[in-house]
């Protein structure tokens, strides 16, 4: 009994160290960003460097603005977003609800998939087919927010399916037996009892999915254009700031490289907001129902 009560002390330790290491790792990350992050914001300005629409630091005096950047990124994310949620969100209610098991077998695997395809290899399917495709159809060089947008979308949709399909297999069974027993059709009792049920577990996949679509990088590189401009139209090219980040670090010195890591300490708040946002739209919806 005692050795049993030892193992289980010990084990508790381990938990809570590795707890600890996770913990940790965030609080570093956020000390170097910050660290190396904030004085080059005051250094150049906070306003100048968030407002501003020039970004050239290579010239006499040089610019740091990132403003353009910071819209591209929302852009980019919003229409991943729009393609890859409505897609991801159906197609968990299909394998979760409607999906026969012979048909599961090869559609499970096949979203899985998806995930485990690294994004240079999504960068190149965007820049060899839906590049053209886009410059065939609606003009410009094909480089454009358009690509970008439908690339993030589909990159997104295994982190979206995979959370929400669990979501929804978590809701009890009597909730879908009890909206067809009221005289509620099968559809209904899914759409109108089962994913409201489900909609923490989804949320949360939406939100990772978000995380992933304003973090990536490799992809947008190749077909976004990166175009430091405000984009006009679904054609024009973008710079998003984790794509500016890449393409310049590698030469950076000085304010440039602060700039740089500013500009992470600004993507690094975006994803708290978000994902602050979404716990508050969750708790407050749980409150009310």
């Amino acid at each position: 009994m005692r050795l049993n009560n030892i193992k289980e002390r010990a084990m508790q330790g381990v938990f809570f160290l590795t707890a600890l290491a996770s913990i940790a790792a965030v609080v570093l990350i956020c000390i170097f960003l910050f660290y190396n992050g904030v004085p080059a914001m005051a250094e150049i300005g906070f306003f100048d460097f968030i407002g501003g629409s020039e970004w050239a630091p290579t010239n006499v005096p040089a610019s740091y603005g990132i403003f353009t950047m910071i819209i591209g990124s929302i852009y980019v994310t919003a229409g991943a977003v729009v393609i890859g949620v409505p897609i991801g969100i159906l197609t968990a209610v299909f394998l979760a609800r409607f999906c026969p098991k012979p048909l599961y077998k090869v559609i499970k695997p096949a979203t899985e998939l998806l995930a485990g395809i690294p994004s240079i290899v999504y960068g190149f399917f965007g820049l060899m087919v839906i590049v053209p495709f886009i410059r065939e159809n609606f003009g410009g060089d094909g480089s454009s927010l358009l690509a970008a947008s439908i690339v993030l979308g589909i990159m997104i949709l295994p982190t979206i399916i995979g959370v929400s399909e669990s979501a929804i297999r978590a809701v009890p069974e009597n909730y879908y037996e009890g909206a067809l027993a009221l005289g509620a059709t099968r559809e209904r009792s899914v759409f109108k009892t089962m994913l409201p049920a489900a909609k923490s577990g989804i949320l949360a996949g939406v939100v990772l999915g978000i995380g992933r679509a304003i973090g990536e990088t490799m992809a947008v590189i190749l077909i976004a254009g990166n175009q430091v401009l405000i984009p006009t139209s679904l054609t024009d090219g973008v710079r998003t700031l984790t794509a500016n980040i890449v393409l310049e670090m590698g030469y950076s010195t000085g304010l440039h490289r602060q700039a740089l890591i500013a500009t992470g300490v600004v993507l690094f708040v975006f994803i708290l907001i978000i994902t602050l946002s979404m716990q508050a739209i969750k708790s407050r919806s749980e409150k009310n129902g």
